[in-house]
């Protein structure tokens, strides 16, 4: 579908990165990762066409769609989230209005004579087929069942999309981007507002979506899930493996130690021989051989080790003082805006030592909840409390809001650090990466993750025994966090965690607090304990709801068939569905093949050179992947009549 070759990107001329090369396929799962600012979002943008490269050439198939979810997007919110989601329907809008407009005509007898009108009915069939294989009937219910798994409720449908949250007004554009059908989807960090049900709703939606997907994410455990292939931008180059993120910083990591040691075995060879051709290029009876191993210098292919990027952060909390047993007391406590209620009735206790996660859909009360516990907001009911000597500190989760945006990240640092603290500002600063000019930098100008990084510093300066972290992986790299998570490990004091990011959470809190339709509920163990949960009791529901739906079916009572009838229908029901399954395995064995073919050649235009037949190869692999679309909509449809009939089940 798109072919990148030796592409690179200069901004005044400043080199960002270089000599990139990339095929996407037509099912490709793709996970781009890399370091902040190494240029992501940017080869995001080269790709849909939105910057032109530097240098080298990209190439489009024809007519393709892309979806493209950028990190900042420009709303236009005149209309309801309902409404604003439809709008992905496009195409299908414009369908209904051509399908009115003909039936108006063919109604009123607006046609010439009795060929035009048989030419209309033709053409209003067309379109009304077109308009069913396009899934028109369906496009409400898939817009709703899209926003309910990305966190909404029903009653929110109706609300204005300009009274939303830029997390929730971003959710609605992921949606409209989902239900678009595009050939290939460009997802810029589209978990970084989701919460943990609306992830695991995105991983399973992703799983199987039908075209191609190339996503950005510093979440691990959502790029293992989705992609199959794994791209790491790092010092300007692109380096790449055919599996997921955890399996390639493997492979990297192997590949980067036969490198290292055949470097070093060369190494060794070349100072032999160089030591040989010193010692004897003068005496007469070794030139042939001194000449001999000049020769094979010269045409030595040497081996370069790879630079790697070995910049981190460096977390090391200081040693929490002695706090009371409980640290953290709710009994029955309540909280409510106006008629709202947040939560009510919660019951928290806390430990000394404890490691603790809030997790919950968006605007259930977590983060009001930790307001509660730092005393910035009151509750109507109950009773909240801090334990003995309890010193407490804070990460929000929206730092730009908190940090003074005219401060220097130097005089941020140096307003809140006392005695000799004072004298190692810059040193704990260089911990965080702020460096030389960096520190002098205006707080308004930094990026989020920059903003993070100093506000983690801050954090640094003093000796707190209860930390709260309210999304502090937001707008962090892999690498940092992997860095602050084993620093929390190693952090004896008391935590509690608001966070969605299951990998960084795994192995690091021992209890979660679920903030669920204004109730907290306690589950003892790890975060994947309670998915576990989550997933038995999400199963438990759903059996109970088919339970429901076949006791109404059969409370509507119906006239009573003979035995023979009832197996004659049974018989009917049981050879249409057998039919239709060896239809769709007949054309995922066909899809198959055509796939098969397809990677064949990517392979080979992925070595193509001046001599190859480039144009034959780029006609042979459109002309089957025109094929394979062909065939996947016929598979489509013929699944979604066998979804219908199994859903309808055999006739009482």
């Amino acid at each position: 579908m798109i072919s990148l070759d030796h592409v690179g990107v200069r901004f005044q001329g400043e080199e960002l990165f270089s000599d990139i090369s990339l095929l996407i396929g037509a099912r490709d799962r793709i996970g781009l990762v890399g370091r902040n600012g190494t240029g992501k979002s940017t080869l995001f943008r080269v790709i849909c066409g939105e910057l032109e490269p530097s240098e080298g050439n990209v190439a489009r198939a024809a007519d393709l769609a892309i979806g493209h979810l950028a990190q900042h997007i420009a709303y236009t919110d005149t209309r309801s989230i309902l409404e604003e989601t439809l709008s992905a329907f496009g195409e299908l809008k414009a369908l209904e209005a051509k399908i009115e407009h003909l039936e108006a005509l063919l109604q009123g007898g607006q046609f010439q004579d009795a060929d035009e009108a048989t030419e209309m009915a033709v053409r209003l069939a067309e379109l009304t087929e077109r308009h069913h294989l396009m899934g028109g009937a369906q496009q409400e219910a898939q817009a709703e069942q899209t926003l309910l798994g990305l966190g909404f409720e029903r009653e929110q449908f109706s609300q204005p999309t300009s009274t939303l949250s830029g997390g929730w007004r971003m959710r609605v554009e992921l949606a409209k981007i989902l239900l678009a059908g595009a050939d290939l989807l460009l997802l810029d960090e589209p978990t970084n507002h989701l919460d943990i049900e609306s992830i695991q709703w995105l991983e399973d939606y992703l799983k199987e979506y039908r075209g191609a997907l190339v996503l950005i994410s510093h979440d691990r455990r959502f790029l293992d899930t989705v992609t199959n292939k794994t791209i790491e931008i790092s010092l300007k180059r692109a380096y790449s493996f055919n599996v997921p993120y955890t399996k390639f910083k493997a492979l990297r990591a192997e590949q980067r130690e036969q490198q290292l040691a055949a470097y070093e075995n060369q190494q060794e060879l070349i100072e032999k021989t160089e030591d040989f051709i010193e010692r004897f290029r003068y005496k007469p009876t070794k030139s042939n051989q001194v000449q001999a191993r000049i020769k094979q210098l010269e045409k030595l292919e040497r081996i370069e080790v790879e630079e790697e990027d070995n910049t981190q952060i460096h977390v090391r909390f200081p040693d929490a003082p002695r706090s009371g047993d409980v640290v953290v007391s709710a009994h029955d406590v309540s909280k409510q805006f106006g008629d709202h209620v947040v939560f009510r009735n919660a019951n928290i206790t806390i430990r000394r030592g404890e490691k603790v996660a809030f997790v919950g859909r968006n605007g259930e009360g977590k983060t009001t909840l930790v307001r509660c516990i730092k005393g910035e907001l009151p509750y109507e009911s109950g009773e909240l409390k801090l334990g003995h000597n309890v010193l407490l500190g804070y990460f929000a989760q929206n730092q730009k809001a908190v940090l003074n945006p005219e401060r220097t990240v130097y005089d941020t640092i140096d307003e809140v650090a006392t005695g000799d603290i004072r004298t190692k500002i810059r040193d704990i600063l260089a911990a965080f990466l702020f460096r030389g000019e960096d520190v002098d930098k205006k707080v308004q100008v930094l990026s989020g993750g920059e903003r993070n990084r100093l506000a983690m510093a801050k954090l640094m300066l003093r000796p707190y025994n209860l930390l709260i972290l309210d999304e502090p992986t937001n707008h962090l790299d892999m690498q940092a966090k992997d860095v602050l998570k084993q620093a929390l490990l190693k952090y004896n004091g008391t935590l509690i965690l608001v966070s969605h990011d299951r990998d960084f959470l795994d192995g690091l809190v021992d209890k979660v607090y679920e903030f669920s339709h204004g109730r907290v509920h306690e589950h003892l163990g790890g975060i994947n304990v309670f998915l576990e949960h989550r997933r038995m009791q999400g199963l438990e529901e759903l059996n109970q709801a088919r339970a429901k739906k076949e006791n109404d079916k059969k409370a509507k009572g119906g006239t009573e068939k003979s035995a023979g009838e009832k197996w004659k229908q049974k018989k009917q029901y049981e050879n249409e569905l057998n039919k239709r399954r060896k239809s769709i395995a007949r054309l995922e064995e066909q899809s198959a093949v055509y796939e098969a073919q397809l990677k064949a050649l990517e392979e080979q235009m992925a070595q193509l050179n001046e001599n190859s037949d480039t144009k034959t190869l780029v006609q042979e692999y459109e002309k089957i992947q025109a094929a394979n679309a062909a065939l996947l909509k016929q598979w489509e449809e013929e699944s979604y009549e066998l979804e219908i009939i199994e859903n309808e089940g055999l006739p009482e």
